[in-house]
């Protein structure tokens, strides 16, 4: 009888509590003055930086950075069509990697009690190590899927088992004319913050780690 080849997809998924917070913030100052912006916003940094060196020897901050201060200005236009006189702005970036969400947590508070700071965003990770090993497990798992789906057809056409013939990401067993394969593997995870009570809830999301394979198999 003639070989039977078996194409089937298999897919996984799993979603991991995230283990660090990358915290993006600026801090942003405006006015008739360049000179005096420039100082204002360089003063909101200054006790930062100090406190993310703090953070840092204690071993709660990973890693952090600070941009130069940014400059421009624009002359906005009144209700009657005047335009008016210069206003200057001035802003410093900040990015802080916490592996601490306790600490993380009084950071951003202290950051959105601050009129001159604004928080912009929050990204939740896996660290490598866990990532590592997440994304493993998860191939793994997916290729398990596909042993079992060719198996399964195997079985109804009334053969005994299947034996892999071929197996590799989306899309790439069709060939070099097939449209680009899907990421192997997709995370996601979101800010959410409370202020409420004078205080700032970080409710981050799960991390989604998927993986898909594309698998041949001859069925015996």
């Amino acid at each position: 009888m003639a070989d039977i080849l078996i194409s089937v997809r298999g897919e996984a998924e799993r979603r991991v509590s995230p283990e660090v917070a990358i915290v993006s913030a600026a801090a942003t100052a405006d006015g008739p003055e360049r000179t005096d912006v420039v100082s204002r916003v360089t003063a909101t940094v200054a006790p930062l930086r100090t406190r993310l060196e703090e953070l840092t020897r204690a071993g709660t901050v990973s890693d952090w950075s600070s941009g130069s201060v940014s400059t421009w200005s624009e002359r906005p236009w009144n209700a009657e069509g005047n335009q008016l006189a210069p206003v200057h702005h001035a802003t410093i970036d900040l990015r802080a990697t916490f592996d601490d969400f306790v600490a993380l947590a009084e950071w951003v508070s202290r950051l959105a009690d601050d009129e001159g700071m604004r928080v912009s965003n929050i990204e939740w990770q896996l660290s490598p190590a866990t990532r590592a090993t997440v994304e493993r497990d998860v191939a793994t798992s997916a290729v398990g899927v596909a042993v079992a789906r060719a198996s399964a057809y195997a079985t109804a056409l009334g053969r005994a088992s299947v034996e892999p013939v071929e197996i590799a990401d989306i899309g790439l067993l069709h060939g070099a004319d097939a449209p680009p394969s899907a990421p192997l593997f997709a995370r996601a995870a979101t800010m959410s913050a409370d202020a409420s009570s004078g205080g700032v809830e970080l409710r981050p999301a799960e991390i989604v780690v998927t993986a898909a394979v594309e698998a041949r198999f001859r069925a015996l």
